[in-house]
């Protein structure tokens, strides 16, 4: 039996070098203790945010003690993550999280303050020489105006962010460290079922192995599926009611408007999606021809089409160094040390870690990247993915004031979609051979199902939830289910036979996306742009090389809509959606001549 390790019997040198943000625990608590007694001095600043010195004294204190308040965060989240059954590491995010509401609640005073001098006081403000490098904020102030409630409020909504996190912190604890999956039996022996092995063995080769883990991961959701259902509805009603006290007009709206995104290019998405359903039906009937199966069954949607080569670690930091060469050294260099000697990388498995793949840092940090990799493409992907966003924030901060060095969502998934993307056509141009070239597009597809099939699902989901929560109607685990099976059964067609139960209990098993208000869109928007963006890379252009890198480098300093222009593509137009599907209608085309399963 497949035993994973327990946290303490990980061999350090595969870890990431969490102790560079802090070096024990008791170096972690004496900067949460400095910070409480820091954070109440920027009340200092109240009533003094009129000149343009004083306005940028406040915005370069306050932005350094954000970026330690988050390495605190980051801290704790860290080492949740890689043990989520670990007590003290629960307490430890449970203690940042408080940090972090203390200082959004000391700092609210600020946004109102500098509202009340008013557009013309601020725009003249903006252009004085201290505050220069900081004249987006001013402006993008008083684009918000209007969803600036006063300073007592301000400081109230501060105040709740941390009891708000607490339904998002329910639902990760329960299905991260408390739900026992327990193991399957495979052709091996014995193999656990965990956060951090469910992908592996839905990918397995023998499909009653992919049956009972896919049967066993959904059956341990829906034994707790009406704890789970109160968790995301709380959550649901917190982002409904926070719209509601900004005045805007809906939850799509509240969310969207934070990073300047019309609606329009929220529904741009969803209905480009609806209209290439039926490619995704052709692909579902292509895979079931090449497994020769005579139903295809949600359990199959990753099934390997072939034994793909086994990919160390070490190959796949290779691959994609070379994939990412036509962005240099000052992009490949960095990146590989990244990856090898200053260990940004939690690289493997273990017993209690969480769920999933994530990069996270400040410019106080290094650019983290946790995942479980599996010596397979579909981990050399993940990596690639991941140290995209690193990547991303490397340059940000690098290049970026402390206050602009954080950038969107909608941004952040063009930067890791790319990286896919050009790693992707380096191996399909290096290995021609055509069993090589099918497991290539079956990595191309699983990230195409991930983020062109189940995120924009999962979006209209969101969408009708947050709409019936705005409306006042019941949302318990039978609605949640039943809507997220129709969605669900809508994108199968008649060319995939769906398990409706389990199918509908899919909403359950994002734990983080779910709560991030209007997320999973934006994994959709971002490889669209990232597969416009790297069509011009790998054309030879070295322009459009440059300006992906000065997209790269321009963090939060620009509006997302305004940074992708300067990439190269507007996301305001459905053409890049339409693009990455064409694109995607390609590799189905290939699978099937690849395969004879036209």
């Amino acid at each position: 039996m497949t035993v994973l390790p327990a946290r303490k019997d990980v061999d350090p040198a595969t870890t990431w070098d969490i102790a560079s943000v802090f070096p024990d625990d008791l170096a972690w608590q004496g900067e949460l203790n400095a910070l409480r007694k820091e954070l109440p001095e920027l009340t200092d600043f109240s009533g003094k945010l009129r000149s343009a010195q004083g306005i940028a004294d406040y915005l370069e204190r306050s932005s350094a003690l954000q970026a330690r308040v988050q390495r605190v965060s980051i801290y704790a989240n860290m080492l949740f993550s890689v043990d989520s059954t670990d007590p003290q590491a629960g307490s430890r995010r449970g203690l940042a999280a408080g940090l972090s509401a203390q200082a959004s609640s000391t700092m609210a005073f600020a946004v109102p303050e500098l509202l009340a001098l008013g557009e013309v006081r601020l725009r003249e403000l903006s252009q004085e020489l201290p505050l220069a490098r900081y004249a987006q904020y001013l402006l993008r102030l008083i684009r918000k105006a209007e969803h600036v409630r006063s300073a007592e409020v301000e400081e109230l909504l501060g105040a709740v962010s941390e009891p708000f996190s607490g339904a998002s912190a329910v639902h990760g604890a329960l299905v991260n460290g408390e739900l026992d999956f327990g193991s399957i039996e495979t052709p091996q022996g014995p193999a656990p079922v965990a956060q951090s092995t469910i992908g592996e063995l839905l990918a397995h080769p023998d499909r009653q192995v992919r049956r009972s883990a896919y049967q066993r991961y959904a059956d341990r959701h829906l034994a707790v599926q009406t704890t789970l259902a109160t968790a995301l509805t709380t959550g649901i009603r917190q982002d409904v009611f926070l719209a509601r006290v900004r005045r805007y007009g809906s939850s799509l709206e509240a969310a969207l408007s934070e990073n300047f995104l019309p609606t329009s290019v929220f529904h741009t998405l969803v209905a480009t999606y609806r209209r290439h359903l039926p490619l995704w039906h052709r692909y579902w009937e292509v895979r079931r021809r090449a497994l020769q199966l005579e139903e295809l069954c949600e359990y199959d949607v990753h099934a390997p089409l072939v034994q793909g080569p086994s990919v160390p670690y070490a190959q796949a930091v290779q691959w994609i160094a070379e994939g990412m060469a036509p962005l240099g050294d000052r992009y490949v260099q960095p990146m590989v040390r990244g990856l090898t000697s200053e260990r940004w990388v939690d690289i493997y498995p273990n017993a209690g870690k969480r769920l999933g793949a994530f990069s996270t840092g400040n410019p106080l940090t290094k650019p983290y990247i946790f995942m479980s990799y599996q010596n397979s493409l579909f981990s050399m992907s993940t990596l690639a993915h991941e140290v995209g966003h690193s990547m991303h924030n490397y340059l940000s901060s690098a290049k970026q004031p402390l206050l602009f060095s954080r950038y969107s969502l909608f941004v952040a998934e063009v930067a890791s979609n790319f990286n896919q993307a050009m790693v992707r056509a380096h191996l399909m141009r290096k290995n021609p051979e055509p069993s090589f070239q099918v497991a290539l597009i079956e990595e191309a597809m699983h990230n195409f199902h991930r983020y062109f099939f189940v995120m924009p699902a999962l979006a209209r989901f969101e969408l009708e939830v947050h709409e019936r929560a705005e409306r006042g109607q019941a949302l318990g685990a039978a609605d949640l289910s039943a809507l997220t099976a129709d969605l669900f059964a809508e994108g199968y067609g008649s060319a995939l036979k769906a398990d409706r139960e389990r199918s509908g209990i899919t909403w359950a098993e994002f734990p983080n996306h779910m709560y991030s208000n209007f997320y999973v869109f934006q994994y959709a928007t971002g490889i669209s742009a990232a597969h416009a963006l790297a069509e011009g890379v790998l054309s030879g252009d070295a322009a459009a090389a440059d300006r992906y890198i000065d997209f790269l480098s321009s963090g939060g300093s620009l509006d997302p809509l305004d940074a992708l222009k300067l990439a190269g593509v507007d996301m305001t137009s459905p053409e890049p959606i339409e693009r990455a599907f064409a694109g995607m209608a390609s590799l189905v085309d290939r699978l099937a001549e690849l395969t004879g399963a036209s």
